[in-house]
C-alpha cells in the first residue's frame, strides 16, 4: 500500500486553503517564464485513473491559457504513423516564455503502446534508446523538462474505475482500454520499471508522486515543480488604474436583450 494509503484523505476544504498559496507561486513563475523566455515541458504519466488531469488543472487553472497550453493527443493519424515516432510531439514544445503540460506524452510508447501491443518490441526497444537522446537536446538547447509519474496502487485505480462506470459526469472517462488495463495491472509495473532504467537520467530524471490521494499528490507535485526551478519572483508590472470620472454606466441594449436569470422554479 502506497503513503496514501497510510494517511486520513485530504478534505477538499483543506487543499483548497494549502493549494491557494503555491497557486500564487505558480503564477509568479509564469511571470517569470514570459519575462525571460525560458521554456518550460511538464510530462504528466500514470496509470490509468491516477489523477493526471486533476494535476495538470492544479497547475494550470490560474495561468494565462495563452501562454500555459495543455497538450493531450490522440492516437496518430495514418500520416503520423508513417513518421518519426518524436516527430508529432515536436511540434507542440513550447516557444520562448511558454509552458507546456503533455497530458500522456511520448512515453505512451513505453507504456500503453507495449501493454497494449500497439507497438512491437523493435519499436518500444529504439525508443528507449532514442528518448534520453531526444531529450538531452531538449535540454541542451535550454528547454526545463519534468517528467512526473503518478502512482496508486490497485485497490484505488478499482475504486475509481468503478465510480467512472457509475457516475454519468465521469462516464465519458472510461474507455475500453481503460477496462482491458484492469488485467495488466503488474504489465504496467514491469513496463514502467523498464521505461524508469533506460530513461532516468541526469538530465531529464524522473519524480514519482504518491497519488493514492490525489488532493496530497497534486500539492506534492506543485511543491516539487516550484522548488525545482530557480527564484522566480519578479513583481507584476505597475499599472495606472485612475478612478472613473463619472457614476458607472449600466448596460444598454436595443437591437437583443439578455435572456432571463436563469431560476430554480
Amino acid at each position: 500500500m502506497g503513503n496514501g494509503g497510510r494517511k486520513g484523505k485530504l478534505k477538499r476544504k483543506e487543499y483548497e486553503e494549502l493549494l491557494e498559496p503555491l497557486e500564487l507561486e505558480l503564477v509568479a513563475m509564469a511571470r517569470w517564464a514570459r519575462a525571460t523566455g525560458v521554456r518550460i515541458v511538464v510530462l504528466f504519466e500514470g496509470r490509468d485513473t491516477a489523477g493526471k488531469g486533476g494535476a495538470i488543472r492544479a497547475v494550470s487553472q490560474r495561468l494565462n491559457p495563452r501562454q500555459c497550453h495543455i497538450v493531450a493527443l490522440s492516437k496518430p493519424s495514418e500520416d503520423e504513423q508513417t513518421q518519426w515516432y518524436f516527430q508529432r510531439y515536436i511540434k507542440h514544445l513550447p516557444n520562448a516564455g511558454e509552458i507546456v503540460l503533455f497530458d500522456r506524452s511520448w512515453y505512451n510508447r513505453a507504456g500503453v503502446e507495449k501493454v497494449m501491443g500497439f507497438a512491437d518490441d523493435a519499436q518500444v526497444e529504439a525508443f528507449l534508446q532514442q528518448a534520453p537522446v531526444f531529450e538531452k537536446q531538449l535540454v541542451d538547447d535550454g528547454f526545463l523538462l519534468f517528467k512526473y509519474w503518478l502512482t496508486t496502487d490497485q485497490d484505488n485505480q478499482e475504486e475509481r474505475l468503478r465510480e467512472r462506470l457509475e457516475d454519468p459526469l465521469k462516464r465519458w472517462k472510461l474507455s475500453p482500454i481503460d477496462l482491458a488495463a484492469r488485467d495488466k495491472y503488474q504489465a504496467y509495473t514491469d513496463a514502467r520499471e523498464e521505461m524508469l532504467a533506460a530513461t532516468h537520467t541526469d538530465h531529464a530524471p524522473w519524480t514519482l508522486v504518491d497519488f493514492n490521494d490525489q488532493k496530497r499528490g497534486r500539492l506534492t507535485l506543485v511543491r516539487d515543480l516550484l522548488d525545482r526551478l530557480p527564484d522566480t519572483h519578479i513583481d507584476p508590472p505597475e499599472l495606472d488604474f485612475p478612478e472613473l470620472d463619472h457614476e458607472p454606466f449600466e448596460e444598454e441594449y436595443g437591437v437583443l436583450r439578455p435572456i432571463p436569470n436563469y431560476s430554480m422554479d
